[in-house]
């Protein structure tokens, strides 16, 4: 019997003096919202720092090339699109950029950005902030 208790006994201490963390740390995602469908925004330029915890990932600096890895949504002049973006930021800066290259910012209200009232090829970008990190949002968008 001894051989039997003292084996399940042993597992049972070992597992209760588990070393691993009890939460692993996940980079915040982002998505725009567009005719109820989620569509998630690439992520560039990340840091983040909590504890000992930090992480930097830095990528391209090319806006464009950035944006070539989103799926181009098709919207209207005048659309509304929404953002859910996780771990509630403690602010979001948005900017777009115009098919000539001129950088605009973009005024955003309750999550939400209104599209351009011209027909064109936009790309935005998402600059949000917490207290523990940073992170780049980019997307584009065809204005019909």
């Amino acid at each position: 019997m001894n051989k039997i208790v003292l084996p399940i006994l042993l597992v049972i201490i070992l597992t209760g003096c588990n070393v691993f963390p009890t939460s692993v740390h996940k980079q915040p995602e982002g998505k725009v919202i567009f005719d109820d469908e989620h569509y998630t925004m690439i992520s560039s330029n990340y840091e983040w720092k909590n504890g000992d915890y930090e992480v930097s990932l830095k990528g391209s600096s090319d806006i464009s090339e950035i944006a070539d890895n989103f799926e181009t949504l098709e919207v209207e002049k005048g659309d509304i699109l929404k953002f859910k973006i996780d771990k509630n930021p403690i602010s979001i800066n948005a900017t777009k950029m115009n098919e000539d290259g001129t950088i605009e910012n973009v005024e955003i209200k309750d999550e939400k950005i209104t599209m351009p009232s011209k027909e064109g090829y936009y790309i935005s970008e998402l600059n949000t902030l917490w207290d523990k990190g940073k992170e780049t949002f980019v997307f584009d968008v065809n204005v019909k």
